[in-house]
């Protein structure tokens, strides 16, 4: 999975706490996040799709196309998040061809995971 290293030293994160809701499904877009420490799950009705890790991102899927949330996300554990907006998202991807990228692999992976979950 991708890694997305470069935040590690950002100083303006959110925290949440161990079982609290990031976002929910529905929810409108407001940041993707990056997970600097602690880890946090990704799901759809009661079924986990993965568990994001430090250096994983979520929401990525509202800063591309503007719709509203796809699946809630809740801490795992406590974490430190840090936001990127869609300004910051904007910037990155034009100026960062590696951030690109890398948010590419991370949709195309999970695209990948939920197919063979629908084929189960």
């Amino acid at each position: 999975m991708a890694k997305f290293d470069m935040f590690r030293n950002q100083t303006d994160f959110q925290t949440f706490a161990s079982g609290e809701t990031i976002f929910r499904q529905g929810d409108p877009r407001t940041f993707m996040f990056v997970v600097n420490e602690g880890e946090v799950e990704i799901r759809l009705a009661d079924k986990t799709l993965e568990v994001v890790e430090p250096g994983g991102i979520f929401g990525e899927m509202a800063m591309i196309d503007g719709q509203p949330r796809t699946a809630t996300v809740i801490a795992r554990t406590d974490c430190k998040l840090f936001p990127i907006d869609q300004k910051r998202f904007q910037f990155l991807v034009q100026q960062t061809p590696y951030f690109a990228i890398e948010v590419m692999r991370v949709l195309a992976d999970r695209l990948r995971r939920v197919d063979k979950l629908v084929e189960a």
